[in-house]
């Protein structure tokens, strides 16, 4: 079964700074995201419940001072990517 992935605005527009800023951030980004649809809850970038998440919000790390952050549902079969840019809430 295959996760469907979506963004929120905030990440949308993270992702198309990382684009232009940063080619090999979005490379490892673009991996991380074809992962995540595939098993969102292991792989690379060590994946981990947060605390506070209900148990349907995750965190994989994306480089040493950023990760993304995201919801998984499911009963929908989909990832809702929250955040990638900072650590948690420290921007």
């Amino acid at each position: 079964m295959k996760y469907r992935i979506q963004l929120s605005k905030e990440a949308d527009k993270v992702v198309a700074k990382i684009k232009k800023s940063n080619p090999i951030a979005f490379k490892k980004y673009a991996a991380l995201l074809n992962e995540l649809g595939e098993h969102p809850r292991t792989g690379r970038g060590h994946p981990h419940p947060l605390v506070a998440g209900n148990d349907i919000t995750y965190s994989r790390h994306l480089s040493a001072n950023d990760r993304i952050i995201y919801d998984i549902y499911d009963d929908i079969v989909m990832v809702m990517i929250l955040s990638i840019e900072g650590h948690y809430n420290d921007k």
